[in-house]
């Protein structure tokens, strides 16, 4: 295979970069942490190393030096080559990878046997997370890793499997939707569409729409990484680092996904839109808006989407998706109010001194393009976003074996501890 092929020749090239920069200057301090950082969850502190993208304060997500808004126009195929090898696949790298994925796609019955003995009001994401964790029983990884595997070759098995997950995925998130909201039978595989489309088939959502299929893709794109110290990634790469394999791995990062301060903001951000056209009884003016926002704000609330924990500029990924909206459904009511609020929320938040960064993220417009489409069950969402984000897990993951990445280990100290240094 192609990409498995390029990234085989690039690890021993990383592998002494790696063994370099250690070895001359290991003992050199990159990071001080403060009493705020250690009881605020670690956050702003330097300790991790994520090659596949980063996340600059002003400029939002780079996926291999390459800014997210200059990836709008790619697939996620091509997102998970860059992820891997650090470059885009030519033609024929992407055809490869693309046969690959169909020739993997098959699920086992077991799979399907066990989702249909669950009760039917499960949640999307414990379905989706038991399906993953129930396909361990193939992990060639685990196979491989019992019968004695040199530590040199362990990213190959992992590289499998993370390939046989991404495969297997879209057709397991689109069945637990036409299951859970009772939408009818299972929808085939189109072998002629690409991996994101090819799931807006499935769902069975505005079939033939092409712009949904548009939109599928671009959102799978844009939420494929987000560098590896947000919840999903830090807690997959650390159950990783104990090498186990991906089921595992991916199964504990997205149970870190499904809470509420991670993977639900845009459905509640959408939630709030709703609510608010609702309230106001018709599609509300600016003055109508901005008087809603005061509001919510003086009851001490916070207004879902604005606001982010790392960038201090609009997320670029909202322009990706504020773009798309512009072009596909400009007329559309709700998303008519995502517009507004992007106008006037800033504003408010900057006169009141009610955030550090009063710009908007994502979550501030991914719902509404969701909404518009007709994908309005909101508990589903964050299948969405689960899906895209394993582009990005298995692409650490696979580094991460190439790499021979220790055991994550963090130290901790204790309150009384902290009080004796300062004492000090």
């Amino acid at each position: 295979m192609i990409l498995k092929d390029k990234l085989a020749s690039q690890i021993p090239a990383l592998r002494e970069e790696a063994r370099s920069i250690v070895a001359n200057n290991g003992d050199k301090a990159i990071s001080g942490v403060t009493i705020e950082q250690l009881f605020g969850g670690m956050r702003g502190v330097k300790s991790l190393i994520c090659d596949t993208s980063e996340v600059g304060l002003d400029t939002g997500v780079i996926i291999r030096g390459y800014p997210i808004l200059e990836l709008t126009n790619k697939i996620p195929e091509e997102i998970f080559y860059l992820l891997v090898s650090g470059e885009l696949p030519d033609s024929e790298g992407l055809k490869d990878l693309q046969a690959e994925l169909q020739k993997r796609s098959e699920v086992p019955q077991y799979i399907w046997d066990m989702l249909n003995t669950l009760p039917s009001d499960s949640h999307p994401m414990m379905m989706l997370n038991s399906s993953i964790l129930a396909l361990q029983h193939e992990s060639i990884f685990a196979k491989r890793y019992d019968e004695g595997i040199s530590k040199d070759d362990y990213w190959d098995p992992m590289f499998e499997d993370c390939l046989n997950l991404i495969a297997k995925m879209p057709v397991i998130a689109a069945y637990i939707y036409r299951k859970r909201f009772n939408k009818g039978e299972r929808i085939e595989s189109d072998k002629t569409l690409d991996w994101a489309a090819n799931f807006g088939h499935m769902l069975g959502i505005a079939p033939g729409n092409e712009s949904f299929k548009a939109l599928m893709r671009l959102y799978m794109v844009l939420h494929s990484d987000h560098e590896s110290g947000n919840v999903s990634a830090f807690s997959c790469q650390t159950i990783g680092s104990t090498l186990s394999d991906v089921y595992y791995s991916v199964s504990g990062g997205l149970s870190g996904l499904a809470g509420p301060l991670h993977g639900l903001a845009n459905q509640e951000n959408l939630r709030f839109i709703v609510n608010m056209r609702e309230e106001i009884g018709h599609s509300p003016t600016d003055e109508e808006v901005k008087e809603y926002c005061l509001d919510v704000l003086a009851q001490k609330r916070v207004i879902p989407g604005y606001g982010h924990a790392v960038l201090r500029v609009t997320d670029p990924r909202f322009t990706a998706f504020l773009n798309f909206g512009k072009e596909e459904m400009k007329d559309d009511e709700i998303f008519k109010i995502v517009r507004q609020l992007f106008e006037i929320v800033p504003k408010i938040l900057i006169e009141q001194g009610k955030a550090k960064s009063p710009w908007p993220n994502v979550d501030a417009v991914s719902g509404s393009l969701l909404y518009h489409f007709g994908l309005k069950e909101y508990i589903y969402y964050t299948v969405l976003f689960s899906l895209s984000r394993t582009l990005g897990l298995t692409s650490q993951l696979i580094i991460a074996r190439a790499m021979h990445s220790p055991l994550i280990r963090p130290k901790s100290v204790t309150t009384k501890w902290v009080k004796s240094q300062i004492g000090n």
